[in-house]
């Protein structure tokens, strides 16, 4: 982050120093997204410019990733703060053949129940809490929202569904439930989730609030309005015509979800983060049409396509409009600043892997958040310490290291001309590898998907 960013952030202090309310808190996940998708990254088909607006009146991270290159762990990451690894969630869990045959049971399939949300935190501290759409975290009693801190859930609990209420890909009605009871509906899914997210806004104005939104767009089945199809006509890829429809469905229930929030009057009193849980599925993983440029990898790599998202926070009155910040940042600071403003201040026994950002963002702190950040994802592994990458994904058995800033897109392998600093970043990686949690159940992946070079 320049000074001058750092300086004009901090200007924005003395606005906001006499407000005692404490902030409401929105993290709206979207599900798959690509990095380069956004117009606020790149994108060129799809109009984004609710979502794009959260960058242009606040901050968009530059270096941002999740810990994990897919779905479920990254969400466990999300809502704990911790690296999902320290409590054994490195997989996805699956209900296959496969699974079951690699030693998978039904008993633990869901985020441990030993582990703290960023909901039960917030609740604590007075917040009402609210989650919205793809949980993908347990579907097991013990695991269902209404018992992990939220207040109030409507979503589906597995990790996808169809986008119309009938279905259309021939698996029948789209089951989504309310607190555990079921749903009628209408409409498109997305749309639905963006009303309800509203809603919540509207019913929770005149106290502090957390809300959840995980969207499943742009996840497969890759299903979107007829009207939005026949505006992308000139898109010859069926499949990427269809992901631009369904990413411009997200972004219009992203603009339902912050029309309220300005109506409402909360605008400065409210936090907002916008990410996707992992890199856009490009070769492996349900393949949905997104692009990573210019990353190497998809989701499932530990390459920056796989680990590398979009990411914006609007926060008015309190973080300067259109800051862009360059330093690593990983999704588990999220849960580590909502905890952290609704407590007041970061407990150590809460042992939070992620870092409360207001500090940075606002300038009064100039270094960066994280000494180093760290993935394991079976036997892929990655590390970034500053510009510096160590890696090993699905197509390389050896680990290879690469210079980020010099080179984002991983085709400079530097491994043999710094054999030092590549031993360095292992050693590093070593060392914090030994203080996790065996996985709590097999990858039901048996066989490693395509690679992409």
């Amino acid at each position: 982050m320049t000074r001058r960013h750092f300086l004009s952030a901090a200007a924005a202090w003395p606005a906001a120093a006499a407000r005692t309310r404490k902030p409401n808190i929105i993290v709206i996940l979207a599900d798959d997204l690509g990095y380069s998708d956004l117009g606020v990254y790149g994108g060129r088909q799809a109009a984004t410019p609710h979502i794009d607006s959260l960058a242009h009146n606040g901050v968009r991270f530059t270096n941002a990733y999740v810990s994990g290159p897919y779905c479920s762990p990254t969400r466990a990451g999300l809502l704990t703060g911790r690296y999902q690894q320290r409590f054994g969630h490195e997989f996805n869990a699956h209900t296959s053949k496969a699974f079951f045959d690699a030693g998978g049971t039904t008993e633990n399939l869901g985020l441990p129940v030993t582990e703290t949300t960023i909901a039960d935190r917030m609740r604590e501290a007075g917040y009402a809490t609210g989650a919205i759409g793809k949980w993908h975290l347990g579907a097991a009693p013990q695991f269902h929202p209404n018992k992990r801190g939220f207040d109030e859930y409507v979503g589906f609990l597995g990790g996808a569904r169809e986008y119309f209420p009938a279905g259309r890909g021939g698996v029948g009605p789209v089951e989504i439930e309310r607190n555990g009871a079921p749903v009628q509906w209408d409409g498109y899914l997305t749309d639905l989730f963006g009303r309800e997210a509203a809603d919540f806004v509207a019913r929770h104005r005149a106290h502090p609030f957390f809300l959840y939104v995980a969207f499943n767009a742009v996840h497969t089945p890759m299903q979107a309005e007829d009207r939005r199809l026949k505006k992308h006509e000139q898109i010859a890829d069926t499949r990427r015509r269809t992901y631009v429809a369904m990413l411009e469905s997200m972004d219009d229930a992203v603009g339902t979800i912050l029309a309220k929030v300005r109506e409402s009057g909360l605008e400065q009193d409210t936090l907002i983060f916008f990410l996707s849980d992992n890199g856009g599925p490009t070769n492996k993983y349900a393949v949905n049409g997104s692009s990573n440029h210019p990353l190497r990898g998809s989701k499932g790599d530990t390459w920056e396509g796989g680990i590398r998202v979009p990411m914006l926070a609007q926060w008015k009155g309190r973080l300067r409009a259109g800051t862009q910040y360059d330093e690593p940042v990983i999704q588990l600071d999220i849960s580590a600043t909502a905890a952290s403003l609704g407590a007041g201040r970061l407990r150590r026994e809460w042992k939070f892997d992620g870092a409360d950002l207001i500090p940075y963002l606002t300038g009064s702190r100039s270094n960066s958040p994280h000494r180093a950040l760290y993935w394991r994802f079976g036997d892929l592994m990655a590390i970034r310490m500053g510009d510096w990458k160590a890696v090993r994904t699905w197509d390389n058995q050896q680990p290879e290291l690469y210079n980020l800033a010099r080179d984002i897109g991983e085709r400079s392998n530097l491994a043999s001309a710094e054999p030092a600093r590549l031993e360095r970043l292992m050693k590093e990686w070593r060392a914090w590898n030994k203080t996790l949690a065996p996985p709590a159940w097999p990858r039901p992946e048996i066989t490693p998907p395509p690679v992409q070079k």
